[in-house]
């Protein structure tokens, strides 16, 4: 393990609370203009219950694209069969009275949809594939930041 990294861990540093976390982000597609949202957990570290893109923290050492293959990987049990990257922006915001920082890279991830299965049942309730006309609700407080995009590129109808 890295020294900077057991050095966090010593100190019981906290990804984008105690200093600023790096998101691999991902908007799942189809190729036919669907997206794919994932409904967040009791388990999960903020806004339980809102659907949202996929994506998790880097890992020290890990490449933009290696943490989102294994991200794609973990929550989906799928392999990322194009991955490109949309928009990187900063996710300042107040998680239950805790300021959070973190900088999210997002990428449009295109898969089979037929290999998707919930890989993190502890952290994803229910997943479903949506266009603009029909997403859920709740949405997580920063998933226009990535949707927006994806549909002005025609990723998603």
């Amino acid at each position: 393990m890295n020294k900077v990294v057991v050095a966090a861990e010593a100190l019981d540093l906290r990804r984008g609370i105690d200093y600023i976390g790096i998101s691999a982000n991902f908007v799942i597609h189809d190729g036919k203009g669907n997206i794919l949202l994932q409904k967040r957990s009791q388990n999960c570290r903020d806004e339980q219950g809102n659907w949202d893109i996929g994506g998790g923290a880097l890992e020290f050492g890990e490449t933009l694209v290696e943490g989102v293959r294994r991200e794609v990987k973990e929550e989906l049990m799928t392999e990322a069969l194009e991955i490109k990257l949309l928009k990187a922006y900063e996710a300042i915001r107040d998680n239950n009275g805790t300021p959070t920082h973190w900088m999210a890279f997002t990428h449009a991830v295109l898969v089979d949809p037929k290999s998707i299965k919930i890989g993190e049942p502890h952290k994803i309730d229910e997943i479903g594939w949506f266009t603009s006309a029909n997403l859920p609700s709740p949405l997580h407080s920063q998933f226009y930041k990535s949707f927006d995009i994806a549909r002005e590129l025609g990723i998603v109808h």
